[in-house]
């Protein structure tokens, strides 16, 4: 090969390490600028390289965003491949990039659940994704299920038990921040490599975290990149991007959610009302939850709860265990029964309130009707306001943001899968004042049918103006001004 048809593929100690880790499912990255999408295309290339008829798909959701972060603009790979092209080494002819050994690259992307299909027979010895996030934990576990050594040809020394491999780069934040949380960051430590189950894909998985620290070249070529991101104008996004803080969730729908509504729990007073709320799954997960309505004023632990806020005390989640998203498909009389088994005897519950939609006869019984033992009603299930219709996200709003700082909405800390899935949920692209279906969001579902069974109005807050037009006479307004 000549001097000319010489590539710069030079990459930083922390991408180094990515690059080279026995690691077989390996999550890069976590703040911005720490050269994710940089070292995935030097991967690339160098494996395609080195490994003749190696078959690697590049993904992104959105094909946009694949062309003008991986094939254009200084790094690229129309850039960064030139001296190869030219000198016939390699092709790139509209989504593929060949190479002269029978290696390619693949750029795809799949936007949608139900494109994941268009992958259904693909080979993968490499599955490189950018900005993990972006997609759900759906469309992961089928394109990780099409990464296979079918085809893959004898591997030297280096790369024994390294292939086939998947490499995922990501901030957090998005659609996928929940699901990528619990599956690569938490209870582990980062660099610590672990051999997942056959349920999990049985891979090597391992986190290397990415700062911008990590990445000198940024430093050195956008000195001022650092300010950018302080600048951008939200303490929580600064931490999420510079930091890589996969606890802080940026864009989350509920950002009125507050630690202050996760409560230890205390004995329900036998006096106050009780309900049940269920929204049904069963590919996807459902979800109960047992409500008790304050009476009057409570003290617990020196917190007070307002008279009338609502107390999540219990819930049941129907969800696989380490499989977020993934419903138990227990029929409906076991649903019914496993509700009844998880109350007390004594315990008397007022009403209960579930998605309408299982109330629906199509040539048999409702799933209501087998629901033996357990009466619902069927729920509001209007999700956003409209012309003389209260929505359901702004009644869990309201709940949450309460009154004189104190939430109007808590929940016990042992209500795991509320506490993990409704902080994270995200707005719609399409329809920002609703929440995108695509998440897990089957406790919001059924918070929603909660909070609509016992409609709650926010206080007017009192503004100056308004302390003027109460002030009716000469004597009032002085008063009022030297209050």
């Amino acid at each position: 090969m000549s001097q000319s048809a010489e590539l710069n593929l030079n990459l930083h100690n922390k991408q180094g390490e990515a690059l080279n880790t026995v690691a077989t499912e390996l999550l890069y990255g976590g703040a911005a600028g720490g050269g994710k999408s940089h070292m995935m295309r030097v991967a690339a290339i160098l494996w395609c390289s080195t490994i003749p008829g190696l078959q690697v798909y590049l993904f992104r959701r959105l094909s946009p965003d694949l062309i003008k972060n991986h094939m254009e603009g200084p790094k690229g790979f129309r850039a960064v491949l030139a001296p190869w092209v030219q000198a016939g080494f390699i092709h790139i002819v509209e989504d593929e990039i060949r190479f002269w050994n029978g290696s390619k690259i693949y750029l795809c992307h799949c936007k949608d659940e139900k494109d994941r299909f268009k992958y259904q027979g693909a080979e993968i010895h490499v599955l490189l994704i950018d900005e993990l996030t972006h997609f759900t934990d759906t469309i992961y576990r089928f394109l990780r299920g099409r990464v296979r050594a079918v085809g893959l040809p004898e591997l030297a020394d280096e790369y024994k038990g390294k292939f086939p491999k998947i490499v995922a780069g990501s901030n957090p934040g998005n659609v996928g921040h929940q699901w990528v949380k619990n599956s690569f960051i938490d209870g582990c430590q980062p660099m610590e490599i672990r051999q997942m189950p056959d349920s999990e894909g049985g891979m090597l998985r391992q986190y290397i975290p990415a700062r911008l620290d990590d990445n000198p070249s940024m430093q050195q070529d956008d000195p001022t990149y650092r300010a950018r991101l302080r600048g951008l104008g939200s303490e929580a996004l600064v931490r999420a991007m510079e930091d890589g803080d996969w606890n802080i969730i940026e864009g989350a729908y509920f950002d009125c959610w507050s630690p202050s509504m996760v409560i230890r729990p205390f004995t329900i007073p036998k006096h106050w009302t009780r309900f049940r709320s269920f929204d049904w799954g069963s590919a996807r997960p459902f979800s109960v939850g047992w409500w008790a309505l304050a009476a009057e004023d409570f003290v617990h632990e020196g917190k007070r709860i307002p008279k009338g806020a609502m107390v999540r005390y219990r819930e049941w989640y129907g969800c696989k265990p380490n499989k977020p998203n993934t419903g138990l498909k227990l029929t409906a009389e076991e649903v019914a029964k496993g509700i009844l088994k998880r109350e007390d005897k004594q315990e008397k519950i007022n009403y209960s309130v579930a998605d309408p939609a299982i109330f629906a006869e199509d040539g048999g019984p409702s799933i209501a009707e087998r629901m033996k033992g357990v009466i619902f009603q069927p729920a509001d299930n209007k999700r956003v306001a409209s012309s003389g219709h209260i929505g359901g996200w702004d009644q869990l709003r309201d709940r949450m943001k309460g009154e004189d700082d104190r939430p109007m909405l808590y929940c016990f800390n042992t209500c795991h899968d509320s506490i993990r899935t409704i902080p994270a949920l995200q707005h719609d692209d399409k329809k920002p004042e609703d929440i995108d279906t695509e998440s897990e969001d089957h406790a919001a579902d059924e918070w929603r049918y909660a909070a609509m069974s016992r409609p709650y109005i926010r206080p007017q807050e009192t503004t100056d103006e308004d302390k003027w037009d109460y002030a009716t006479d000469d004597d009032e307004i002085d008063n009022w001004k030297t209050a």
